[in-house]
């Protein structure tokens, strides 16, 4: 079809907006300032092969290998993402070719949330995952910048303003984000509406508002800050994963789900250095409680403090490593350097945190 005259010069004007955001000549006013990530070229080619060669099917399909070896948003995310750190235009381009035909299903423009090989058919819950999504929108957006690629750029615009459309909610004046568009809403539970604070992704609100300038990320942004400091304000200081914020006046841990610092929450702390935020008063709480004088990272009850789990595999200790660096300026241990995969989760999170190490922290390693 013919591209008319009106809709390039939009395309150009939402196109340059974007590389603004992606550049870091563009920042939200939050009273936090979000430091751009170049990301590309920052995981080495090894890592990055040990990492496909246990996760990443020919097809292009991410594995969780702890969880059943299902796929989700997430996953194809992390992976995209992930392959363009790499600066591996091939394996970019397999796993979104997966992850638009399998998970961008929806009518609404989102991807659902989960894909099992072991069901027909493999999609077992169309809703979709917030986190997923921008991931996905996030990693098209890099790549489609850094590439010149402007098929993926226009496919990030795209999942960008559905996202906007349809997980961006309202409580009174603020703006916050659905984890999924069904099911955690005010009209889907009593103590609704819930969320994940782990599904802000700072670094990619400032990428997103280039993107779908009409949504207030700005707002959305600032509101994941609030909400933060209302959910570590309680005993143990820690956020729990799944939060009621049906009072505006204080969050609290949502019907239904255990009280607990856990798998969801414990990348907050990456997620906030990633996009520079150090400066956040929170990151020292989790600092003191993750160094070697405190308990380690660990799955932890909220409401009572008590440590139901510590991990010990080494993606935890990477984020952990991350952290010191960040705030310290410690040297990553010796024996965290070497990339050994075994399962998907602290895998992906283990190559998150020592891209940001290499890129932002060189000194540490």
């Amino acid at each position: 079809m013919t591209e008319r005259p009106n809709e390039r010069s939009h395309f150009l004007t939402r196109f340059l907006l974007a590389s603004f955001m992606l550049l870091g000549l563009m920042q939200p006013s939050w009273g936090a300032t979000i430091e751009p990530l170049k990301i590309a070229g920052t995981i080495s080619a090894s890592d990055w092969g040990a990492y496909q060669s246990r996760f990443v099917e020919n097809t292009g399909r991410v594995v969780d290998n702890a969880n059943g070896n299902i796929s989700h948003s997430e996953s194809q995310g992390y992976g995209m993402l992930l392959a363009f750190a790499a600066d591996d235009k091939g394996a970019f381009e397999k796993i979104w070719t997966f992850t638009r035909t399998e998970f961008l299903i929806r009518d609404d423009g989102l991807a659902v949330w989960k894909w099992d090989p072991a069901a027909k058919p493999h999609v077992t819950d169309r809703n979709n995952a917030s986190d997923g999504d921008i991931l996905i929108a996030y990693a098209l957006a890099k790549a489609g910048a850094a590439w010149n690629n402007r098929g993926y750029t226009l496919a990030a615009q795209k999942l960008a303003q559905a996202i906007g459309k349809h997980a961006i909610g309202r409580n009174g004046g603020s703006v916050f984000l659905l984890p999924g568009t069904q099911g955690f809403g005010p009209d889907d539970r009593p103590d609704g509406p819930v969320i994940n604070l782990s599904y802000w992704i700072f670094e990619a609100f400032p990428v997103l508002a280039g993107l779908a300038p009409e949504y207030d990320w700005t707002g959305v942004g600032r509101e994941g800050l609030v909400l933060l400091r209302q959910a570590t304000s309680g005993r143990a200081g820690l956020p729990a994963d799944w939060l009621s914020i049906r009072s505006r006046l204080q969050t609290r841990p949502a019907e239904g789900f255990p009280p607990e610092f856990g798998y969801n929450s414990l990348r907050i702390p990456l997620y906030l250095l990633r996009a520079g935020m150090t400066d956040v008063e929170w990151l020292r709480t989790a600092h003191r409680r993750w160094s070697s004088g405190g308990e380690g990272v660990s799955l932890v009850n909220v409401t009572t403090g008590q440590v139901r789990e510590k991990l010990t595999d080494r993606g935890y200790m990477a984020m952990s490593a991350a952290l010191a660096c960040a705030l310290d300026g410690t040297s990553v241990p010796a024996d965290l350097r070497t990339f050994e995969p075994d399962l998907y989760y602290p895998s992906t999170l283990y190559l998150l945190s020592m891209s940001l190490i290499g890129e932002k922290y060189p000194k540490c390693l």
